[in-house]
């Protein structure tokens, strides 16, 4: 093969296919030479040099290197593991921008740039001499996607914050037991798109599917050591490649190249269904773990570039995941944004979660709002018409900051999760043991108001109400049945002593822990996930659905299920006759939500200021007066009326009353000008599917008594 060329353009980090080779550039700033190891169908390797060094990129034109070569780098320099220098060119090292990934990380030693035994575990400052490419993925060389293929402008449904209801769903989880899914396509990319899928999103309301990361992963080594995986994916192998288990086999067996012909079909299906695709994206930290951690990809080419380090030049860890990449580096914020721009631009997803988002704006001090990643999300011409979410918080100092993200980015909103739970969870709990009217910060109906009002003291009200992604349950966590069913977390099937996982106390398992026959029990559960989701779904905010929880999936108490790829975390669809119930419920909520403008708009008046955004809500007591001072800070008052009023658009109101309490409680509906009457639309105390049709609910006069059953919701509206 010949030699390679020198490059006199700027390189595009890469593999890039053009001419009669490719133009290769890697990040190696620390480097005192780095080849392109190139690998033959037989396995065989050649190795060539790269000429050309500026700014701590090599890279050159390499003859011969073409749309499906296997290659990999070596990377020659110095060995000062405390200074962050790993160089080691016995180890192949993954390029991070490859568009395709082939084979799989093997646990062996040879894996690790450190000596290490059998055990994998030894001295990290002295450097291992064997080869690691018998057991190290390689990366692949993909060419353009074929022009049917290509995202087209008016392609993605463009659905309005103020309409979105997101759904979080594993690739995998979703369909492995769907029936209506052929089997060779269940738990697969084809599988999510297929018809029997897209009919249960649409009939039960929401827009946009939030999967779990799908960036090539690669299981962490003491998973991997107790025989298990990282099912969920927070453990990125490559940014820049779809991971290949979901694929069919079909496509698995044809290569990379297939398999990100397949992802892109998946979009592209679900953009044609009218439905969106967010991605939960990973770039806080890489499967590479911590010091004593393999040596794959970014350790070997660039530790020192790549990862954080304290003042003092030690790996400074904020992710709880062994290592945190270094968003001070703007290669680092760069290789982000590439990666990004990619999935939108040429795969059509729709916009971006991203996972401990604290940690992709920290600077020199910390977290700072006007870090250089942020500004270039708001400023993007390609990224600023994505949805782009927040998770505000990582485990690093400081690193809680709901609230505290600049637009256009939505957050995740924590307090709106703990603040319900307690209102229908804790505080019956309490209630149950017979401890009395709770009276704490976070308890009652004025918090309860504040998290249905849109958390306005959390964030900016020049922004809006709509900066709220609400959500009681995700991935992490208990499921809604497992909220309702236990007290404490049972994750003992993870092999960590039921040590990992939440030790929240925002549950209630009813009076009994785990599964039962009880009637009364299994009716107070049932209530409970009714209360949830109509709070969900009515607030002010961006609901977010954890998939299953529509009807009542449980984990069997697991709230930390990362590492169970079985019946655990998949979905199950044979359902109970109260799951269909349950069911029918949240289709009937997301159809009310639809139905009425007043509870999408987040308050916002046209040519009012955002500040009094919130204006359209007014609250009254159970004797339907408006609420006071005094009642707001009653920890006895458990009744709360509010009505979203749509009077001032000429549209119908929404009227809500909650009842938090053991008892029923008589209730007085509002008196307000121009409403005299309001129909019963729904109710999670009554029975069969809780639900009141239009026509079947006698309409209420404005100011006539009505009883609430205990622990309820109601909706009512105007005609």
């Amino acid at each position: 093969m010949p030699a390679p060329t020198p490059r006199h353009r700027p390189a595009a980090l890469g593999a890039t296919v053009r001419g009669d080779g490719a133009d290769v550039a890697v990040l190696a700033a620390h480097a005192d030479a780095v080849e392109v190891c190139l690998f033959d169908e037989a396995g065989a390797e050649h190795r060539v040099p790269l000429p050309d060094v500026e700014h701590g990129i090599w890279s050159g034109h390499v003859p011969g290197m073409r749309r499906g070569t296997r290659y990999g780098f070596r990377v020659h320099g110095r060995w000062e593991p405390e200074r962050g220098l790993r160089h080691n060119p016995a180890k192949l090292l993954l390029d991070p921008y490859a568009r395709g990934i082939s084979g799989e990380v093997r646990l062996r030693p040879e894996i690790f740039a450190h000596t290490v035994a059998a055990t994998l575990t030894g001295d990290p400052t002295v450097r291992d001499p064997r080869d690691s490419a018998p057991f190290v993925p390689r990366g692949v060389v993909l060419g353009p996607l074929d022009a049917e293929e290509a995202v087209t402008p008016d392609e993605r449904p463009h659905v309005p914050w103020a309409d979105t209801v997101l759904y979080e769903a594993h690739v995998k989880g979703l369909t492995k037991l769907l029936p209506g899914v052929p089997e060779e396509l269940r738990g697969t990319y084809a599988g999510l798109a297929h018809p029997a899928v897209v009919e249960h999103l649409l009939r039960l309301g929401v827009t946009s599917v939030e999967l779990l990361p799908v960036h090539a992963k690669s299981t962490e080594v003491g998973l991997r050591q107790r025989g298990a995986v990282n099912y969920w994916g927070y453990s990125t192998l490559g940014f820049f490649a779809p991971e290949p288990e979901y694929a069919t086999a079909a496509a698995r067996a044809a290569g990379p190249e297939a398999a990100r012909a397949e992802f892109r079909r998946m979009v592209r299906d679900l953009h044609a269904a009218g439905l969106e695709v967010i991605l939960d994206v990973v770039y806080n930290h890489t499967c590479e773990a911590g010091p004593d951690g393999p040596t794959l990809s970014w350790r070997g080419l660039d530790d020192r570039t790549y990862y954080l380090r304290d003042a003092a030049g030690r790996p400074f860890d904020v992710t709880g995941c062994g290592n945190s990449l270094d968003f001070r580096s703007p290669r680092v914020v760069q290789q982000a944004l590439d990666s990004l721009r990619y999935w939108v631009s040429e795969l059509g997803v729709d916009g971006f979660r991203f996972d401990l988002m604290t940690t992709l704006a920290r600077g020199r001090d910390g977290y700072t709002p006007d870090h250089p990643f942020l500004v270039a999300l708001a400023t993007d011409p390609v990224l600023a018409e994505t949805k782009l979410i927040a998770e505000p918080w990582d485990i690093g100092p400081y690193g809680w900051r709901t609230g505290q993200f600049p637009p256009p980015l939505t957050e995740w909103n924590d307090r709106f999760r703990d603040g319900v739970r307690r209102f229908w969870l804790t505080d019956a709990r309490q209630a149950a043991a017979g401890h009395g009217v709770p009276d704490a910060p976070g308890r009652g109906v004025r918090e309860f108001a504040t998290r249905f009002a849109g958390s306005a003291d959390t964030f900016d009200p020049q922004r809006g109400r709509l900066t709220s992604v609400n959500f009681v349950t995700a991935h992490d966590g208990f499921t809604l049945a497992d909220l309702t069913g236990y007290d404490r977390k049972h994750n003992e099937a993870n092999g960590e002593g039921n040590r990992d996982g939440s030790d929240s106390d925002t549950s209630f398992n009813h009076g009994v822990e785990g599964p039962t026959a009880d009637r009364d029990v299994l009716a107070a559960r049932r209530r409970s996930m009714r209360n949830l989701m109509a709070t969900l779904v009515l607030s002010t905010g961006v609901p977010m659905i954890t998939a299953g929880d529509e009807f009542g999936r449980s984990q069997g108490g697991n709230n930390n299920a990362y590492c169970q790829d079985n019946e655990v975390s998949w979905v199950g669809w044979d359902l109970e006759p109260w799951q269909e119930s349950l069911l029918a419920d949240t289709r009937a909520l997301l159809a009310l939500r639809r139905e009425y403008p007043v509870l999408r708009h987040g308050g916002t008046v046209p040519g009012r200021p955002p500040r009094e955004s919130r204006h359209d809500l007014l609250w009254f007591g159970a004797d339907g007066q408006p609420m006071s001072v005094e009642r707001w800070h009653d920890p006895a008052c458990r009744v709360l009326q509010v009505l979203v009023d749509g009077r001032e658009r000429q549209e119908a109101s929404v009227l809500l009353v909650l009842h938090g309490w053991s008892e029923p409680a008589e209730v007085v509906l509002p008196v307000v000008e121009g409403v005299e009457e309001f129909l019963p639309r729904w109710d999670s105390s009554a029975p069969a599917r809780g639900s009141v049709p239009r026509s079947g609910g006698d309409p209420l006069e404005a100011g006539a008594r009505t009883v609430v059953g205990p622990w309820s919701l109601r909706v009512l509206a105007t005609a």
